[in-house]
């Protein structure tokens, strides 16, 4: 029986040490910080949810599709500062480990310049929607309709079917024309008439394009016609109307009617287009 008692007493002195050298305010520390983290990333998803909700009603799908990512990255520096504390607290040198990080993100920054660029390009392009999937878009030398927006690059598919990729850094710290933008668009031609037509005819030229751009319901009434100048080989006449379109093939085919229709007048009333022409005076020295 006294043996067994012993045996108790040892197993309650184990116990006890055991309690001993548990530290409750350690645990009790690390569930409160592990609770305080738990609302913060339940903060930042509450931030995530209604920026995507705030993009969606602007209708900025592209931008949407970065908000997770970023909504990561900001939970990492969350909890690297919550652990880095943690540490401080209870007696651990983070210096050594915050300065670690610093020549780390030093270097990184170093080599990672060009795709940090991109990002921040990709952010402007994106908040100043400069342009979206399907718009057209001059960038430079390089025009077409953008094939897709990710955080990098942008692909733009030219008129020739090529597919080019083209970094955000550089569109965004360029020009960007957004021709699927524009409300109407431009006819501007030159006609230019022999020098042998008549003022009469000269005045009925002008007259022609007048009455083209007037009756005609895909042109703006804000068109002008005048004579520009006595060129070389020709009177020149200049024509400009702006055409309700924006789209390129459709303006294409109105200029096309609107020219032919001016060809067509003008060959009726015997108006002749000139061409380039030199004359050539030769002088006869007779001795």
């Amino acid at each position: 029986m006294r043996e067994v008692i012993a045996e108790f007493l040892e197993y309650i002195d184990d116990i006890k040490k055991v309690l001993v050298s548990i530290h409750f305010d350690l645990i009790l520390e690390v569930l409160v910080n592990l609770i305080v983290l738990g609302i913060l990333f339940k903060l930042i998803n509450v931030l995530e949810v209604k920026l995507k909700t705030k993009f969606a009603k602007n209708k900025n799908d592209q931008i949407i599709q970065f908000i997770p990512g970023l909504s990561r990255i900001l939970k990492f520096i969350v909890f690297f500062i919550m652990l880095a504390a943690f540490l401080q607290n209870h007696g651990y040198s983070v210096s050594s480990l915050i300065a670690g990080f610093g020549i780390t993100g030093l270097a990184v920054g170093f080599a990672a310049n060009a795709t940090i660029a991109n990002v921040f390009g990709t952010i402007a392009i994106l908040s100043d929607k400069s342009y979206r999937v399907g718009d057209y878009i001059e960038v430079g030398t390089i025009e077409g309709t953008v094939d897709d927006i990710n955080l990098r690059s942008t692909k733009i598919r030219t008129l020739d079917n090529k597919l080019i990729t083209v970094p955000n850094g550089n569109i965004a710290g360029g020009d960007i024309v957004n021709v699927s933008r524009i409300h109407k668009r431009r006819f501007f031609e030159t006609f230019g008439i022999t020098y042998d037509t008549d003022n009469q005819k000269l005045e009925r030229a002008i007259k022609i394009i007048e009455d083209i751009f007037q009756k005609d319901e895909d042109v703006y009434n804000d068109y002008i016609v005048f004579l520009d100048e006595l060129a070389d080989s020709s009177i020149n006449i200049k024509a400009q109307a702006y055409v309700r379109t924006k789209d390129l093939n459709k303006f294409r085919k109105i200029k096309e009617r609107l020219m032919l229709e001016i060809v067509r007048q003008y060959r009726h009333e015997g108006i002749d287009f000139a061409f380039p022409s030199r004359s050539i005076y030769m002088v006869n020295n007779e001795n």
